[in-house]
């Protein structure tokens, strides 16, 4: 076996083995909630042995920050291509809800794992990704304005409440049996399309 050969193999077994961590953590953490969970609780879901754990993740707390990671960094992306593809102000806003309400809820292991954590997540939500997303937002804002889509505004103050609705809904929305996405999303919209609207 060639060299480039094995190193492709152990590759894919390393990145394997992340895989069923993550996906053993996401389950664990859904049912036991992340205060409650062990590092053991999560190997016991996998078919690796104990040690192989500790090559990929040092803690529990870890395997929690890359899953929170991992949801963020893909609710971002979704939110951002629908207000990339928008052409009006409406759908700047009301798209971008709605693709991050239905990422919330589509996958019901996610939903279980958000609605349960919803303390811890949001903690690393303001340290990590929240952060990232008003960055985000602040950057099509600017965008949007110098497109002629959306009349001048303060984009920062416009970007972080916007991003803290969705959060706050998209946590609420997530406990609720069945989630209303377009409930939430005519919500969140109709607070801020007022504004945008009659500003331009």
């Amino acid at each position: 076996m060639s060299g480039a050969v094995a190193g492709g193999r152990r590759e894919a077994t390393k990145a394997a083995n992340r895989a069923a961590i993550l996906a053993a953590g996401r389950d664990v953490f859904a049912e036991l909630g992340y205060g409650a969970a062990s590092v053991r609780d999560i190997v016991r879901r996998t078919d690796l042995a104990a040690g192989t754990f500790y090559n990929y993740f040092p803690d529990k707390e870890s395997v929690f920050r890359a899953l929170v990671h991992d949801v963020g960094a893909e609710a971002r992306r979704r939110v951002r291509a629908a207000r990339q593809a928008a052409v009006t102000p409406a759908a700047f806003v009301e798209d971008a809800y709605r693709a991050y309400f239905s990422f919330i809820v589509e996958d019901a292991g996610r939903a279980a794992f958000l609605a349960r954590n919803a303390g811890a997540i949001r903690t690393m939500f303001e340290e990590s990704e929240a952060p990232a997303g008003i960055d985000e937002l602040a950057a099509d804002l600017r965008a949007a304005i110098a497109a002629g889509l959306v009349a001048e505004l303060d984009v920062e103050l416009c970007a972080a409440s916007m991003v803290a609705v969705a959060l706050e809904l998209g946590q609420r929305l997530s406990e609720r049996v069945p989630p209303d996405v377009e409930g939430a999303t005519r919500f969140a919209s109709d607070l801020f399309l007022g504004g945008i609207v009659r500003a331009a």
